[in-house]
């Protein structure tokens, strides 16, 4: 079994959202960003965390140190449904490829549709095709 289908089952089946998964070269280290709609406790990891140490040592999967964390105010963006959930919230973009010689826009989220994420910029509205989106993070407001 593939170890990202591993980890966000076992993550799911805790009632959490996996956000996003790291391993650093080797897969010696591996980090695993977690949320919940109520948000992420110290708990919240260490149950997490404690489940997917008895899961890697039934299935044999051999690393050095697991972290498990919240993703963070400027959490990142990964899926189709970030953008749905997220819309109305101010993000940053960069892109694969430039659109008008720009690969980094900032804004104001305004969702997805038909596979188009679309930014409300101090400029204008902005459409990006989903699958040209290189990186996206939400931008905390303080």
């Amino acid at each position: 079994m593939e170890l990202l289908n591993l980890i966000e089952q076992t993550v799911q089946g805790l009632d959490y959202e996996l956000v996003d998964f790291e391993t650093s070269p080797r897969g010696r280290l591996m980090r695993v960003f977690i949320d919940s709609p109520n948000g992420i406790t110290v708990e919240d990891c260490a149950t997490v965390s404690n489940q997917l140490t008895r899961i890697f040592e039934v299935e044999n999967i051999d690393y050095d140190r697991l972290e498990v964390s919240s993703p963070g105010l400027d959490r990142p963006l990964k899926k189709a449904a970030d953008f749905e959930r997220f819309a109305g919230q101010d993000v940053q973009l960069r892109l694969r490829m430039p659109i008008a010689n720009q690969r980094n826009f900032a804004g104001v989220l305004q969702g997805l549709k038909d596979g188009v994420v679309t930014l409300e910029t101090e400029k204008g509205p902005v459409e990006v095709p989903f699958e040209e989106i290189e990186k996206a993070r939400l931008v905390p407001k303080f």
